[in-house]
């Protein structure tokens, strides 16, 4: 089973791609990861074209069957940017469904304490299981890249895959 995982920003938007084997020992393998970053010029129309573009290229490339997606908070203290992250999600899902692809929504919190044990662990701390389940070097990715693949593989642990 592939599995794609997005953390969604108009200045970076994290994707994981997994794959999950159905065999005896449920190995998990790391298909592609990184970040899509519009350049700060970009109008707002622009960056939503190029996290729609990218994502639905890894979609074409890789075949996910299920994309989870950060499920979306807002803090009192910065309500916009629930609204900002709100266009980007909006896209995301728009190519999931252009894609007939599974979407799921989890929260940050409970990936974490499936991954880490803690759902309030750092993003650091999240980085370094997340290399460590993948057997890669932790500084050859972004916080935002390692934050969807942990969405993919705390998906793929709550599932039991």
């Amino acid at each position: 089973m592939r599995i794609l995982g997005v953390d969604p920003g108009l200045k970076a938007t994290g994707y994981g791609v997994i794959e999950i084997s159905q065999a005896v020992n449920r190995s998990v393998r790391l298909i592609e990861t990184g970040t899509i970053e519009p350049a700060v010029s970009d109008s707002l129309s622009e960056k939503l074209s190029k996290i729609y573009k990218n994502l639905n290229a890894i979609i074409v490339e890789h075949s996910p069957e299920v994309m989870i997606l950060e499920k979306l908070y807002a803090h009192y203290k910065h309500p916009t940017t629930a609204c900002i992250l709100g266009h980007a999600r909006g896209v995301i899902c728009l190519v999931c469904a252009q894609r007939k692809i599974q979407l799921v929504e989890q929260s940050v919190k409970r990936i974490r304490k499936a991954l880490v044990g803690n759902g309030s662990a750092s993003k650091e701390q999240t980085k370094a299981v997340v290399a460590h389940i993948l057997k890669f070097n932790p500084e050859k990715i972004t916080l935002d890249a390692s934050d969807a693949l942990a969405l993919a593989l705390g998906y793929a642990h709550l599932e039991r895959y």
